[in-house]
């Protein structure tokens, strides 16, 4: 989860239910249609164990391919199922219980909403990136803070830490977040839901961002 060379980069999250059997043939097929640098498993509402079942299903197809797998909310989970790290957000595990549990090879990420604050204090402690957002209005969660891309391209000017947009991000809207600087853009339902399946979400998403810097060029 570093800042590369290669620009914006595709980062999935996981719908919160799912049906692993069904999921993880769609979720090759996801991987395989397109650039993808890391998932994160989101699963909400259910026990351990089928967190577990899904982590241990789900991380060697990421891995195999060369893709980041990560856990949300719990790093206990994440570093006993082989996971790359963990994401947590400001009301999780903190960082330091993260950082301790996975060790320090392991990828933390951190929520900082909107705030500048939170995101600093997070790059300072030792964070592998921070997340911004939500950017749109999205059904997905409850979104606690609404920035503008300013808010991406301050930081990508400021600081090294890769930085992650996340919230109603689309092919279509993604440009002002490239443009900002963002290193990862964060979707889950312009993948999962595509009208076409994931496959093509993940295509469409590429598409947008590379066609970003074209469309500014443009205008």
């Amino acid at each position: 989860m570093d800042k590369t060379d290669a620009g914006c980069r595709l980062y999935l999250i996981t719908p919160e239910r799912i049906d692993l059997q069904a999921f993880r043939d769609d979720f090759a097929r996801a991987l395989d249609a397109g650039e993808v640098a890391c998932v994160q498993l989101r699963l909400k509402g259910i026990d351990d164990d089928a967190i577990r079942r899904a982590a241990e299903c789900l991380c060697p197809i990421a891995q195999a391919r060369d893709v980041a797998f990560l856990l949300n909310d719990r790093p206990d989970l994440a570093r006993a199922t082989g996971c790359d790290g963990v994401h947590i957000g400001q009301e999780d595990a903190s960082y330091d219980e993260a950082r301790r549990i996975v060790g320090p090879g392991g990828i933390v990420g951190v929520t900082c909403h909107d705030s500048r604050h939170l995101a600093i204090e997070a790059a300072e402690r030792g964070a592998d990136y921070v997340a911004f957002g939500a950017f749109f209005p999205t059904t997905t969660k409850d979104a606690k803070g609404h920035p503008e891309p300013e808010i991406i391209e301050w930081w990508s000017e400021m600081m090294e830490v890769p930085c992650v947009a996340i919230g109603g991000i689309t092919a279509t809207n993604c440009a002002p977040l490239v443009r900002a600087g963002a290193d990862f853009l964060a979707v889950l339902g312009a993948v999962w839901h595509h009208p076409d399946g994931p496959a093509a979400g993940v295509k469409a998403m590429n598409k947008g961002i590379t066609e970003a810097p074209e469309q500014q060029g443009s205008s």
